[in-house]
């Protein structure tokens, strides 16, 4: 192989010619680290040269240019030239290529994450984000860094759907702890967006209790949501720690977030009005940690918990006295609230409009139709092949001499009964 590298012109040669089978390419991406620093040096004239060569058969070589080309500051008129030129690289490269330059590709990518941004159109960025990443990863069970700046530009875009396609993957393989912590706050804020409660618990308890040897900001704002989150679809909140979490998330967390705690407090009074008090008396703090209209559902939800208890004591009750009970303007008012419940299949009742009564009723529920036979035999199938991956996992750690020596300085701090459960995608 011809190593001259006097001219980008001779890179460019190089690129065409090796741009085949595996072997040419392994050449061509050891040539081609070798002339990075003259592709930076003439990265003023080398966007025409991408006119050169197909991104979808010469995708290592292109990358390489393409990276060049935008490494430097960009002028603000060019900044939609490149956003166009980053996303039809991103559209036809080939996956096996671009997993050469790994590296290469990640920093490309989040320069269009970049610029969309400074265009102040997020949305643009999503679609070519999506394929990248999968094109990037080697399994769907892949976490790789471009997962939280997608799931970033879904939340900015509001496109909230778009971000649950990739949030229903099982992640065993995490480059980055740091991208696993955003992943999972990001995600969750984006089932919150989506009224995905339980999946939405889950992404934030694993920001909350994964490893850390000091506090991190994502940690404590995954705390404060995990608090209102769980006020909001449980109606409660445990304010202790499972054992395994960190001892730097047990001493500090707590600290970061007393307002939170306090409203826990709050809330478990079952008193409409001293919640609203406590909530108005703090509006500005909520309000500065972009809390504030999950505290108001907090608030709401306080109403379905009251309304809740009712069930368990009455089998009938007219709508005034529910009003007068919960503590709602009118018997309107609380006529909205029933019917929503019943919609959302929070309770079961019927009411009637003649006399304005309202009958509670039993779960109906059988667990013996088609639909229900269908959930618990996918979560079953689900359970399984979960069950055989983690199976797998530990026979490759039971052989890690590294974490054997460290498991067998921490095996005596745990029990069985230390790991709490946490609501999953299992639940139906």
């Amino acid at each position: 192989m011809n190593l001259n590298m006097n001219s980008v012109e001779s890179v460019v040669a190089q690129i065409q010619g090796l741009s085949g089978d595996i072997i040419e390419l392994t050449q061509l991406s050891s040539f081609l680290k070798q002339s990075e620093e003259l592709l930076h040096t003439e990265s003023s004239r080398l966007a025409p040269l991408l006119n050169e060569l197909d991104p979808s058969i010469h995708s290592l070589g292109y990358l390489y240019i393409l990276d060049a080309c935008t490494s430097v500051p960009v002028l603000k008129e060019q900044v939609n030239e490149i956003v166009l030129s980053i996303s039809k690289f991103i559209n036809f490269c080939a996956a096996e290529q671009i997993r050469l330059a790994p590296d290469k590709f990640i920093s490309v990518c989040k320069r269009l994450k970049d610029q969309v941004m400074l265009l102040q159109d997020p949305m643009r960025g999503v679609a070519p984000m999506l394929t990248a990443l999968r094109k990037l990863r080697s399994s769907s069970e892949h976490l790789t860094t471009l997962h939280p700046d997608y799931l970033l530009l879904c939340l900015l875009s509001k496109c909230y759907k778009s971000g649950l396609s990739i949030l229903e993957d099982d992640i065993f393989e995490v480059e980055q702890p740091r991208d696993l912590l955003l992943y999972c706050y990001y995600g969750g804020i984006i089932c919150i967006g989506q009224k995905q409660y339980p999946k939405a618990l889950e992404l934030l308890h694993n920001v909350v209790t994964a490893p850390m040897s000091i506090i991190s900001a994502i940690a404590v704002e995954a705390y404060k949501k995990y608090i209102l989150v769980s006020l909001v679809h449980l109606g409660q909140f445990s304010t202790s720690f499972p054992k395994y979490t960190s001892s730097a998330a047990q001493r500090n967390l707590k600290n970061f977030s007393q307002p939170y705690l306090e409203l826990v407090n709050s809330y478990s009074t079952g008193r409409i009005s001293e919640l609203e008090t406590f909530v108005q008396a703090n509006k500005d703090k909520f309000e500065s940690d972009k809390n504030l209209g999950l505290v108001k559902q907090v608030v709401s939800s306080m109403y379905k918990r009251n309304i809740q208890r009712l069930t368990q004591t009455y089998l009938t009750l007219s709508l005034q006295d529910i009003a007068n009970t919960v503590q709602l303007n009118s018997p309107k008012e609380a006529e909205m609230h029933v019917l929503q419940m019943i919609q959302d299949g929070e309770i079961y009742a019927t009411i009637n409009q003649k006399d304005g009564m309202v009958r509670f009723l039993e779960d109906p529920e059988q667990y013996r139709t088609c639909e229900m036979i269908e959930r618990i035999d996918s979560s079953i199938r689900r359970a399984m092949t979960l069950s055989k991956k983690l199976t797998t996992m530990n026979e490759l750690m039971s052989c890690d001499l590294s974490y054997l020596g460290k498991a067998g300085k921490e095996q005596k701090r745990f029990d069985f009964d230390d790991f709490d459960n946490v609501p999953s995608k299992f639940n139906i």
